[in-house]
């Protein structure tokens, strides 16, 4: 029987800056919730810096390399800007996304067939550098075949679409989004890439997606900063962690 080892998680932590940042000051403290968060179980910490810096900031970058023990990605847009300060700060991973100053939080998968001329030496320089890219990217076979041979070692699978259909309660929408999940962690996995997921997951989702063998870490963040409103931070990462293990179980009983 093959052996599946348990799935990653990585916590992002935007949203307590998003609260920090409605009154100014320093409280609430993303570092202090990443810390939590890994106490814990988290196995890493996700922030994304902004262009505009709507949530973290430039300072929380460079505290989070500095305090935590895990793992850090940093989510960015592929600007010359970010890619300096990215570099700077040189955290164990980043995951390169698309951006749009006026959206409320990132709405599609990176088009990496159309920018392909600038991923490429972005992704170049931090293979250099030693920092780990992944690329989220939709299930689509020409997006991670693309991102395959620009060297990208991950991709990050865009999940919104499957969880929104789950949301709206729009069944046939949702199979089909699963299917072509499916079918793109096989595909990426045979490419060799390492095979991550995230956006709009909760707990049910969390449990669903973590049974795809090829699936190694999931990126969590909006829904568990809601819930542990309600029950705190260290128990959400908890009853997260519980639901993935759930998922994977499955795969490993199968």
């Amino acid at each position: 029987m093959p052996k599946f080892s348990p799935l990653r998680l990585g916590v992002n932590i935007d949203h307590i800056a998003t609260v920090r940042n409605a009154r100014g000051g320093r409280h609430p403290d993303p570092v202090r919730a990443a810390l939590a968060a890994i106490e814990a179980g988290a196995d890493g910490i996700t922030a994304h810096l902004r262009e505009d810096r709507r949530h973290i900031r430039d300072n929380d970058m460079e505290r989070l390399k500095a305090e935590i023990s895990t793992p850090l990605n940093f989510e960015m847009a592929a600007t010359p800007d970010m890619v300096r300060i990215a570099l700077g700060v040189k955290p164990h991973a980043v995951c390169l996304v698309p951006e749009r100053r006026e959206e409320l939080t990132t709405e599609g998968g990176l088009d990496v067939v159309g920018q392909r001329d600038s991923l490429a030496p972005a992704i170049a320089r931090f293979n250099d550098a030693g920092v780990r890219v992944s690329l989220f990217i939709a299930a689509d076979p020409a997006q991670i075949e693309m991102a395959a041979r620009l060297k990208a070692p991950a991709i990050e699978l865009h999940t919104g679409a499957w969880c929104d259909a789950i949301t709206d309660d729009e069944p046939a929408r949702a199979s089909e989004e699963w299917r072509r999940i499916v079918a793109g962690a096989a595909l990426a996995q045979s490419a060799g890439l390492e095979v991550h997921a995230g956006h709009g997951l909760d707990y049910a989702t969390a449990e669903t997606i973590a049974a795809l063998p090829q699936i190694v870490e999931l990126n969590i963040g909006f829904y568990m900063i809601g819930e542990a409103l309600f029950v705190g931070l260290g128990e959400t990462v908890k009853a997260m962690r519980a639901a993935m293990d759930r998922g994977r179980a499955r795969v490993i009983a199968a």
